[in-house]
């Protein structure tokens, strides 16, 4: 069966990437601020940038993908949706 995307919710793009950049980038800070803390002192990562960057991962996330769901929708109603095929699968 052939469906079609014809909108995307910009909000709630935004909400669902805001959530999964936030679960990607912290992990990434707490393996940047353990390995800074090796560094020598004047390594030139901060651990307030540490801190922050998730923070910005999860702000910047939530707008660009909100900004790209608004696109998307404006392109759609000029080209039409994406499209992609479902099949019924059986649970025998």
């Amino acid at each position: 069966m052939r469906k079609r995307i014809s909108r995307i919710a910009p909000v709630q793009l935004g909400k669902v990437c805001a959530v999964l950049y936030a679960i990607f980038s912290i992990p990434i800070a707490v393996i940047m601020a353990i390995a800074a803390s090796f560094a020598p002192q004047h390594s030139g990562m901060s651990f307030g940038f540490i801190v922050a960057m998730p923070v910005f991962y999860v702000v910047f996330g939530f707008v660009f993908m909100a900004i790209g769901a608004l696109i998307y929708n404006l392109v759609a109603k000029w080209v039409g949706g994406v499209e992609y095929v479902t099949e019924e699968v059986s649970d025998a």
